[in-house]
């Protein structure tokens, strides 16, 4: 199986190109943001993604082990083909990606081409339980219970978050963008913060 190309592109297509390895030409499909780092005649090194079939081999190339490991992932999702996927990596960085399925944020991927609301729906649902969340929010110390009483750290902690993230996307920010805003001030001031610190925290951000 081939993992890595290196050589010198030969030519560049809309979603392809051909990597000149020793006088072998391979023909390497690719997401646009990929595409955009070659050059014709200049080298190149690509990780490869093969996939072999009965009547064909294809070989899907990404300029870091990050875009084709997101390109794994989203093959697995059912009706993802390595054509959507590619079309996905194509409007989207992997942290991109990363922060729409944290945030259950359909806009990001329903910009590609072949991912409709129903399909990107699916897309957030299943990847949703399979991803690290770097971003996620450490949840606070809670107090100890009184008389039976639940804790009331993380509820309020999360109602302030998503409250926050839902007066930001009024505003008009991506719900993406959004989270990663909030989830950030919350990180760094705590778990007791509340709706207005982060609003305004994650404002100042964002106007920076």
């Amino acid at each position: 199986m081939i993992a890595r190309l290196k050589g010198l592109v030969d030519s560049i297509a809309t979603d392809s190109a051909v990597i000149d390895v020793n006088g072998v030409g391979y023909l390497v499909h690719a997401p646009r943001r990929t595409l955009d780092h070659l050059a014709i005649g200049q080298p190149a090194a690509l990780h490869i993604e093969t996939h072999v079939r009965e009547d064909h081999i294809h070989l899907y190339g990404f300029v870091d082990a990050e875009q084709r490991t997101w390109f794994r992932r989203l093959t697995t999702v059912q009706g993802v083909g390595a054509k959507v996927a590619l079309a996905i990596l194509s409007v989207a960085e992997p942290e991109a990606l990363l922060l729409a399925i944290l945030a259950q944020d359909k806009a990001v991927l329903v910009r590609a081409d072949g991912v409709g609301p129903k399909l990107a729906a699916r897309i957030l649902a299943e990847l949703k339980d399979r991803i690290d969340a770097p971003l996620a929010v450490p949840a606070p110390a809670a107090a100890a219970p009184v008389n039976g009483a639940k804790p009331a750290g993380v509820p309020a902690a999360a109602a302030a978050r998503d409250d926050a993230i839902s007066a930001l996307v009024n505003l008009g920010y991506e719900r993406s963008e959004a989270f990663a805003a909030v989830t950030r001030c919350q990180a760094d001031l705590g778990g007791e913060a509340e709706v207005g610190e982060l609003l305004r925290t994650a404002l100042k951000g964002l106007a920076r």
